[in-house]
Order: structure tokens, then sequence, then C-alpha cells
């Protein structure tokens, strides 16, 4: 046998018994500057909490447009990721519009159980045509399923951004589906009663949202006045109080209560109205109303932990609509108008839970001031730098719609509107005179945390049909806002130091094709793809006969 096959039979076996290694040796290596392709170590942990077969359908197969081929290959990738960590997960591709004969009554089905389709406008060669895609997961583990959206749409975001989105927050809602199948020993949320806050209805998306990872209860301040230590105690068996838009002021032994829960450990989320100003006020004035201060008796409290809530207004260019009816019966039409005291609010990106969630809508807000003192403040939420404060009392009326605002006048903005607060907590009646007396007091606390917001109305769902709407969606202008995103990422940021929030630091960028770059010179590279691989070939057999003829003629 000569030397050249003694070689290829070396080869051969040395390929052998690589592949029989990598039978029982596995690894892979993420080469991207992003690491796009590492899970982070807390979707890790969740991942391999599984012990028994978790499912994954990806409705991403099938005849879809370009960029969201992109988002399918991104997905395919991470739950390869997620494969490697646990072989009890497994994800298959359906293309839910296979069957064309039963496509309306698939979409009507998959709308029924919240899966809303994505309408595509595709644009090829001269023709607009209009597509569905159903960009979700569906998780199955046991009798259990968790949808998962794939998609992530920012307004005014283009096909790229909108991929890049998109990729960004995989990792995150699949680790958050698998968070919501895997817990068992919850934490609690107790819901604050008795000081005028809003009614269940009007919490009721968030809740039943926040109830997938935790359990939730209702705590009466009314009781404090006859029994204050029974309400601290009820307090205390839940790790975060929601205090959802009060409008009639706390007791001093109510805010007593409040503070020592706080100083023992338990997390908070203040969402107040320091203006009292309703649009349904403006409607029933005949379209004006006076907003007043509101006093809540929180001011000391507040202060206490670095913040002031200024009882104005915040008025800022950039808005969100109000829709107005003109016209009588039949001819009423529904028109969508500026309306400057409901700010849409973009995120800075500067903390996991702000990070990559849509615009937040707020009503009637107002600005806080930002105080020196111990504690870490990181401001969540702030105006644009388009606005200013407008001073109550003061008439407020729809005919500001009319006119023209003076820009000029708008030069106050970056107004503090949501603020979280960390540190180690101090009662606010250290050294001084305690309205009740509560068993085991406390005046310095262990780290906590606690984050305020000055608008109520950010936790308030809509209505229609006296039903619950999607906390963050305007059934009047059929706009989503990202108040529930927000919402859930402040509870879950308060109630795991370093759990999944952490993920949305994870930055990931992919590389999309230039559309414009592709029909502008679509026919280069046309010729290069097919041309040059001919000439190529041309050239080495022309080479190749030379250099035979060359060889062989002596």
């Amino acid at each position: 046998m000569g030397k050249f096959w003694i070689a290829i039979l070396k080869a051969v076996v040395a390929l052998i018994i690589l592949n029989v290694l990598a039978g029982f040796v596995y690894t892979r290596f993420d080469l991207t500057e992003d690491q796009r392709y590492t899970l982070s170590q807390p979707a890790v942990e969740v991942a391999q909490k599984f012990d028994s077969p978790i499912i994954i359908d990806i409705l991403l197969d099938g005849n879809i447009p370009a960029e969201f081929s992109k988002l399918k290959s991104e997905t395919v990738q991470l739950m390869e990721s997620f494969v490697a960590k646990n072989k009890n997960i497994s994800y298959s591709l359906v293309d839910p519009l296979a069957d064309e004969t039963q496509a309306e009554q698939t979409i009507a089905e998959l709308q029924s159980l919240g899966l809303k389709p994505a309408s595509v406008t595709i644009e090829e060669n001269g023709k607009v045509s209009n597509e569905l895609v159903f960009p979700w997961a569906m998780v199955n583990y046991q009798d259990q399923t968790v949808k998962v959206p794939l998609l992530k749409n920012k307004q005014g975001s283009t096909a790229e951004e909108r991929i890049n989105n998109s990729v960004q927050e995989l990792e995150y809602a699949f680790a958050d589906a698998f968070t919501k199948l895997s817990t068992t020993d919850k934490k609690s949320i107790a819901v604050i009663k008795g000081n005028g806050e809003l009614g269940d209805i009007y919490i009721a998306d968030y809740l039943s949202t926040v109830r997938e990872y935790y359990n939730i209860g209702a705590i009466t301040l009314d009781s404090v006045a006859s029994n204050p230590q029974k309400v601290l105690d009820q307090l205390k068996n839940f790790d975060l109080a929601i205090i959802a838009k009060p409008t009639e002021a706390f007791t001093d032994q109510e805010k007593y209560v409040m503070d020592q829960y706080m100083v023992q450990g338990g997390k908070s989320i203040w969402m107040i109205d320091q203006v009292a100003m309703e649009m349904d006020s403006i409607y029933a004035g005949g379209g004006s109303a006076f907003a007043l201060p509101r006093e809540l008796n929180l001011k000391d409290l507040f202060f206490k932990y670095g913040v002031r809530i200024n009882p104005v207004l915040v008025n800022d260019l950039y808005f969100t609509q109000i829709v107005l009816a003109t016209g009588e019966g039949n001819d009423s039409q529904y028109n969508p108008v500026p309306w400057y005291y409901y700010p849409m609010v973009f995120s800075q990106n500067n903390h996991p839970i702000n990070t990559n969630i849509e615009a937040v809508r707020l009503q009637f807000t107002s600005p806080m001031d930002i105080l020196e003192n111990d504690y870490q403040k990181t401001i969540l939420l702030q105006s644009s730098p388009l606005s200013k404060a407008d001073g109550v009392p003061r008439q407020i009326s729809l005919d500001m719609i009319t006119s023209q605002p003076d820009q000029a006048t708008y030069n106050n903005g970056n107004l503090p509107l949501a603020v979280l607060i960390e540190g180690n907590f101090t009662s606010m009646y250290k050294n001084r005179v305690k309205p009740v007396k509560l068993a085991n007091a406390m005046e310095e606390g262990p780290s906590n945390k606690m984050i305020v917001i000055a608008d109520g109305d950010i936790i308030k769902n809509q209505l229609r049909n006296n039903r619950p709407l999607e906390l963050g969606y305007d059934k009047w202008t059929s706009n989503f806002y990202g108040n529930k995103e927000f919402l859930l990422n402040s509870t879950n940021y308060l109630l795991e130091n370093n759990g999944l929030i952490n993920i949305r630091n994870k930055k990931v960028a992919i590389p999309l094709l230039d559309v414009k770059k592709i029909a502008e010179q679509k026919s280069k590279w046309q010729i290069i793809n097919i041309g040059l691989p001919v000439l190529l070939t041309l050239a080495f057999g022309l080479f190749f006969g030379f250099y035979r003829k060359r060889k062989f003629s002596a």
C-alpha cells in the first residue's frame, strides 16, 4: 500500500476516533463579540430545575418574511443553548398556517388564546402585500403552558431596531417562562387598602400578571386605629406592599405602621398622585376642571428617604393622545388629539428595570425633587427635555388642544417621575415621639429598597364592558405602552436581588442586511455570485489542461 493511501487511512481512523469521543464529551464555543450564545447564569439555573420533559413549540416555521427569518434563527440558536444545559428541554418549529384551507379558523383559535399576530407589509419587485405572522412560542411542562412573545415592538422603531429589541429580550422571555413553570415557593405581595386606593378592577391586569409569580393578599389600614400591632404583624407576612393611588390622607398611626414595615425589611412601591385631577372631571365639567393639590400626609415619609413630590403638573411636548368626539349621533367622529398632561416617557435604559421597555404613559403626573442623603437613588423615569411644571391650583381645559404651545417655555425638562431608593432604611420616627406603641419597633433597619412613582394611574388598566383590559393598552387609540412591563420589572427587581431581571443588562447587536443597498446593488452581486464561480472554474480548467499538456507532451 502506498504512502498516500496509508495517510488517507490514518486520517479516516482519526476522524472516527474523534467522532466517538465527541459522543461522550460535548462542548460549545461562543466566539461572538457580545457573547450572544452564552446564557446568563440566572437563565442557566432556572433551565436546570426541570427533571422531566419540557416541550417548546416555536410558531415561526413556514414561509415567513425575511426579518422574521432572522428572529427564527436567533430563537433556534437560543433553544440549542438551553438544550445544551438540560436535555429535558426540547423544541420544534411549527407553521400554524400550514393548512391554507383552515387558515381563518386557525387564526381565530390562536387569537382566542391571546396570541396576537403581527401584520407585516412586504414590498418586493414593486408589489406590496400583507402577511400575518404569529411570533410566539408555547412552553409546555406537565399540565401547564406559558405563552412567550418573540416579537418586541417599540413605537417608532425601524425593522432593524425591532429585531434587535426582540433578540435582546429572547433569553429573558424564555427564562421568565421557565420561572413561572418552576416556581413553587412564592413570595407574597400585599395590596394596601383603606385610603381611597384604586379598586381591584382597575389593577386587575397587574394582579393577574404578578399572580403567576407571587401570592397576592390585601391589607386594610383602617384597622390600625383599633389594633396597629395586628396590622403590622399581618403586613410582615408579605414581602412587598403595593400602594396604588391613595386619595385620602394617611393618619400618623397608619404612616408609622408602614414606616416600621419598611424599616424591618418590607419592600414597597408607592404610586402617588400629588395633584387631584381626572379626565372624567374635565368631561363632567363641560370641558374644564380645577386641578388642586392633594394632601396625603406622606411628605415627611418620602422626605426621609430623599424625595419630594411637588404638587404641580408635568406639561410635556412628548405627549400621548386622548380621543375626543365631534358631531352627533351617526355623524359622530372620534379624533385623537395631543394631551400635554399625559407624558410619553421614554426609558433612559440606565437600570435593569427600565432597559428595553416600551414608552410609558403617565397621566397628570408630578415632578420630584431628589434630595441629598445617604440613600442611593436611581431615576427610573423622567420627563422629556421639552417639558415644564405647571403650578396648581389651575384650570385645565380641553381648549388647550386648539392652541399651539409656546415651545420656548418648555425649558425645564428631564424632571424625575419615578425613583428607586436603596440603602439601610432608618425610621422617620427615630428620636421622635411615636404615634402608637409597637412591639419590637426598630429605628435602624437592614438594607432595603423602595420605588416611588409620582403617578397613581401608571398601574390603572382601562375597562371595556366592565371588564379589565391589558395594562398599558389604550382602547381609544389602540396604542400599547410599557406600563405593565415597567411595573412587572419593578416588582421582580424588588423581590429578586440577583434574579432574572439582571438578564436585561445583556446587550446583543444583530447585524442585518441593508434593504436599500440590496435593491441598489442587486445586479452587481448576482453577477459576482453567479458569474465569478463560473469564470474561476473555466480558468482552473484551462490552467489544468495547459499544465497537463506541458507535463506529458515531452
